[in-house]
């Protein structure tokens, strides 16, 4: 049922109020736009899965089609740069410079889990965390939005190789636990990927 079907059923159900007929109108919203509560998934990814996932469809927000940039370099910039480019480790959006939400990738679940998707790799896709936040809980359908093709990772890598050469030159930035796990995540996802290309 689309939108202008559930404000029609909505339409129904205030007439019958207005008819006083109160318990049609409860069994119309119950039978045909029925209360569903959604339940938070609290679901959290590895740098590992994430990164492997952010490779797969080329650093971009498959929703909006916009480059994004690996997490951990967003990081060094704070690091090197923690005036102009404040880092909150949490997302605080009045803490952390907008960067951190418009072009940080998460992963998103094409259909919503608490909608009836399932939590795999089939259903997972990389995003801002900025359109994650937008998309919550809805659908594709509902939004209008549509999936767009991955990216090319040897087109845009989303920093990536910068990320693991400006380790090579400053390796003083793996005392930061946050680097060093999304360094260790890189370079596994970089030997998956050659591995995949030696088996092709």
């Amino acid at each position: 049922m689309n939108s202008n079907d559930y404000s029609s059923v909505i339409l129904q159900a205030c007439n019958l109020i207005t008819s006083a007929n109160l318990d049609e109108a409860a069994s119309l919203i119950r039978t045909s736009y029925p209360f569903s509560p959604l339940a938070k998934s609290g679901r959290s990814y590895t740098p590992r899965i994430m990164t492997r996932i952010f490779f797969r469809d080329g650093v971009i927000d498959r929703y909006r089609g916009t480059r994004l940039v690996y997490p951990p370099t967003l990081r060094i910039l704070s690091h090197y740069l923690p005036l102009d480019f404040p880092y909150h480790k949490n997302g605080k959006i009045t803490e952390g410079h907008f960067a951190c939400w418009e072009l940080f990738p998460t992963i998103d679940h094409i259909q919503p889990v608490t909608r009836g998707g399932i939590d795999e790799e089939a259903n997972w896709v990389c995003c801002s965390m900025l359109t994650n936040s937008i998309k919550s809980n809805w659908t594709l359908e509902q939004l209008q939005w549509r999936l767009l093709p991955p990216g090319n990772i040897n087109v845009w890598d989303g920093t990536i190789n910068w990320f693991l050469n400006q380790i090579d030159n400053d390796s003083d930035l793996l005392q930061i636990p946050f680097l060093k796990t999304w360094w260790s995540a890189a370079k596994a996802a970089i030997v998956n990927l050659i591995a995949k290309f030696a088996l092709n």
